[in-house]
């Protein structure tokens, strides 16, 4: 960490807070719930955000969606005609819950401004052409950005009926013409995105050609879209390893920016110096913790790994009962018919010592150390099984809005459950916990100096690497790769497991100190599940009421 050592941050925790409500400034009352006080304003909200939601989709031009460079910068110059039209709206007399919903919705046109702006992932970023989706992601939505003509095939279920192969056949015929105009558009300058890009289009080869395997019995016209959606692919992979030798510029967005994006979009009430302190404090605490932990460990026996196919989904099994039982038995949060499936139907498959990657090992040794950051399946059973009653919070926010609270929260639980006892019958694992801060903050630092562009995307690697302990990032395995490559093409999301764990304990934190003797776990959880998934920062106004203060 040599040579990035910044000056702490001063600010105190209500100015912090201030960074972010510079920008809103509002004066608001107690919070309330939704359901109340419905007004005419509030559904004009609902009515904008409608209209909005179809605005942001780009238009189709060859039956694709249309990322032309003409065509964004007619659509960015209306921007402040729905700007204008948000701005009309006076939320000020409304519940807390529902201004909320006004700052979600401006956070997302103020998303689109800063892609079309800054990030702009459809002249930079190779990868945001990748169509092909084979699993469902752990949060919300995508992971990073995605384009809108994304094929989710994880959603079929296979052999193909009629009417399904029909409609993926028309989703894989958007692959020729996505990708035909995706080498016009494709005129940035960023090295590392565009190398680190043609890694998964390459994969998309690979799945589709997975793909034919399980549908031999398809009909001509399902064989024809798939053949050319491969030969398309394969083309592109192609130009674009034939261009990478000319692309020589940064991919980081800089700190400027990094900091509005985290300020504006995110509504995290940070800069990148701050986050930067941050992750460098949880390192520090990581690795300090870990080595007391191995210390009070010392006359007990070592984690022995699971070594079969069987002894694995034993030990997995096992695991999630452990824990709905143990959140059950400590009043922890409210436990639901929907959260033992959501987790059983994530145990994944045994894998050999030699290919093993971080979360494997951890995960072979004692599978709660991964599951419990499986709060997110809870998550989305809960988003799919309970809609959200403002229709702004049923689906997933646009540009990863969701991050902190979707990322800090998993981050957030693992280190909750271990503090609350969960391995009090077998303390190695609480090595494990440390382990994965530890990793947590490598990354996410090497992520936030690529966005500097102090690091290269390898640099941030080998530091992700150097700096999670026991040598378990290998520099072999695709999970490095991916990882800081994700965190490139989504600014703030490598940081955001750590900095949404941060903002959500400092809710604990309000929270405990408001409620005194009527503070508890199960209330907490409670509270904050059913506010959806929005910002921690939007969270903390509407649990807490307290008005986010108006700055000249």
């Amino acid at each position: 960490m040599t040579g990035h050592h910044r000056r702490m941050p001063t600010a105190t925790p209500r100015a912090r807070w201030a960074q972010l409500f510079m920008v809103i400034a509002l004066s608001v009352s107690a919070t309330q719930t939704f359901g109340q006080n419905r007004d005419s304003s509030y559904d004009a909200l609902v009515s904008l955000f409608t209209e909005w939601r179809a605005f942001e989709r780009p238009p189709p031009r060859d039956g694709v969606p249309d990322y032309t460079a003409a065509t964004f910068a007619r659509r960015h110059a209306e921007l402040p005609k729905w700007q204008a039209r948000l701005a009309a709206i006076n939320p000020d007399a409304w519940p807390v819950a529902q201004q909320v919903d006004y700052q979600v919705v401006r956070a997302e046109m103020n998303g689109f401004d800063f892609y079309v702006r800054v990030l702009q992932p459809w002249v930079r970023d190779p990868a945001y052409y990748v169509s092909i989706w084979t699993a469902q992601s752990d949060t919300p939505a995508h992971e990073g950005p995605t384009n809108h003509a994304a094929i989710e095939l994880w959603q079929y279920a296979f052999p193909l009926d009629a009417k399904s192969e029909r409609k993926l056949t028309a989703e894989l015929r958007t692959i020729a013409p996505l990708l035909a105009q995706a080498r016009g558009n494709l005129t940035g300058n960023a090295r590392d995105l565009w190398a680190g890009g043609i890694k998964p289009v390459k994969q998309q080869i690979a799945d589709l050609d997975e793909l034919a395997t399980r549908v031999p019995k398809a009909g001509a016209a399902f064989k024809r879209a798939l053949d050319e959606a491969r030969t398309a692919t394969r083309n592109f992979v192609a130009w674009l390893e034939a261009e990478a030798p000319k692309k020589n510029g940064p991919s980081g967005i800089g700190k400027e920016n990094y900091t509005w994006l985290l300020q504006n979009v995110y509504l995290v009430p940070m800069t990148w110096d701050d986050e930067v302190m941050l992750l460098k404090r949880e390192l520090a605490r990581a690795h300090t913790s870990l080595k007391l932990e191995e210390l009070r460990n010392a006359d007990l026996p070592p984690l022995v790994a699971a070594s079969t196919p069987e002894e694995y989904q034993k030990r997995a099994n096992d695991a999630v009962t452990k824990l709905m039982q143990f959140v059950e038995r400590k009043k922890m949060l409210p436990v639901k018919a929907n959260m033992d499936p959501a987790l059983r139907a994530q145990i994944d498959e045994f894998v050999p010592e030699a290919k093993r990657n971080f979360f494997n090992i951890a995960s072979h040794l004692e599978p709660l150390s991964l599951y419990t950051h499986f709060y997110h399946w809870w998550d989305l059973a809960q988003m799919r099984d309970e809609p959200h009653a403002s229709p702004i919070r049923r689906g997933p926010l646009l540009y990863n809005i969701w991050m902190n609270r979707a990322e800090g929260m998993a981050t957030s639980f693992e280190e909750m459950t271990m503090h609350a006892g969960l391995y009090d019958d077998n303390p190695r694992a609480r090595e494990l916990q440390w382990i994965m801060l530890a990793n947590r903050a490598a990354r996410g630092l090497g992520a936030l100096y690529a966005q500097s562009n102090e690091f290269t995307m390898k640099q941030a690697a080998d530091f992700h690497m150097a700096w999670t302990p026991r040598g378990w990032m290998s520099p072999t395995l695709d999970l490095l790769g991916f990882e800081q490559h994700l965190y490139l093409r989504q600014p703030g999301y490598g940081s955001s497991y750590v900095t949404g764990k941060y903002l959500i304990e400092e809710l604990w934190l309000e929270r405990s100190k408001q409620l005194g003797k009527d503070f508890s776990s199960m209330r907490m959880f409670a509270e904050f599940n059913e506010a959806g998934m929005i910002p921690v920062s939007m969270i903390r106004w509407q649990l807490t009421g307290n008005a986010p203060s108006k700055v000249p």
